[in-house]
């Protein structure tokens, strides 16, 4: 067991565009971070939330009051490295145990240069979002006058109309496994590990490719189908994936998407996409 308690908490505020502040106490890293603020209501499972890429560009809030209480192992993760832009908990526990718990949050939070707030409402923000729709927000441990957080707020920039599947794909082609009946190449824009484990398990030979890759390039690799796979922000700003898609679907072969990857796929077909609460 490890107690995470700092003997003078560092104060902390979460500032969003509509003039909303939260205050709280500061959590891993120090700094200012950005994002479009989402919340989620899973009770366990902050470190595979942490990691999966779907989140680049937001600043989540977990809805569960006690993160944090198992700690942090190197099996339970979704994606390469944590991919959020800021974390928002009621309380990060002070200690942490389990059997498999190698970290504390903090730590994990600090060593992966996220900054976390806790000690917030997060029931009271939870509502306002669920109202209002998610806005732009900002995390400071450094600035703390709420007005001139308030612009850096609306100043930001925000996830409509931006790529950011260019910021979580891989650079180059990668095998994740080299067994299977079934040879499947994942158009990677995000991909968790997770959805890699199922395909593998179900007798699936797998090849990542990065986002850019061509409808020539995929072709090449001979699959027998392909899946698009989760991934973060705007469907409609992955343009380069839209288009080898809409080639790739005359192909004839069996396409599948995860999330980012069903409307992009969508969006190939002529379909529209439009942003929800």
């Amino acid at each position: 067991m490890a107690d995470n308690c700092t003997e003078t908490p560092k104060k902390a505020k979460l500032v969003l565009e509509d003039g909303s502040v939260f205050s709280g106490i500061s959590c891993g890293a120090e700094g200012i971070a950005y994002g479009e603020i989402v919340f989620n209501t899973s009770m366990t499972g902050y470190q595979e939330i942490l990691t999966d890429p779907s989140y680049k560009g937001q600043i989540v809030a977990m809805t569960y009051p006690l993160i944090g209480n198992y700690g942090v192992n190197p099996e339970d993760v979704e994606g390469r490295r944590p991919f959020v832009e800021g974390f928002v908990m009621r309380e990060c526990a002070r200690m942490a145990s389990n059997w498999r718990s190698c970290q504390d949050l903090d730590a994990y939070l600090r060593e992966n240069r996220i900054i976390a707030i806790s000690e917030v409402d997060t029931r009271a923000l939870t509502r306002h979002i669920r109202i209002k729709g998610e806005l732009r927000a900002v995390i400071s441990t450094e600035e703390l006058d709420d007005d001139a957080l308030i612009e850096k707020a609306k100043s930001s920039q925000g996830l409509s109309g931006v790529d950011l599947v260019r910021e979580v794909t891989i650079a180059k082609p990668a095998s994740w496994n080299k067994a299977g009946r079934y040879h499947v190449v994942v158009i990677d824009c995000g991909v968790k590990f997770n959805i890699l484990r199922v395909l593998s398990e179900n007798d699936c030979r797998l090849t990542l490719v990065p986002a850019s890759a061509s409808a020539e390039d995929i072709m090449a690799l001979k699959p027998d189908g392909i899946m698009v796979s989760n991934g973060p922000g705007d469907p409609a700003a992955v343009k380069d994936v839209i288009k080898n898609l809409g080639l790739l679907i005359k192909k004839n072969l069996p396409i599948f998407g995860v999330c980012l990857g069903q409307q992009l796929i969508g969006l190939a077909l002529g379909a529209k996409t439009y942003k929800l609460k």
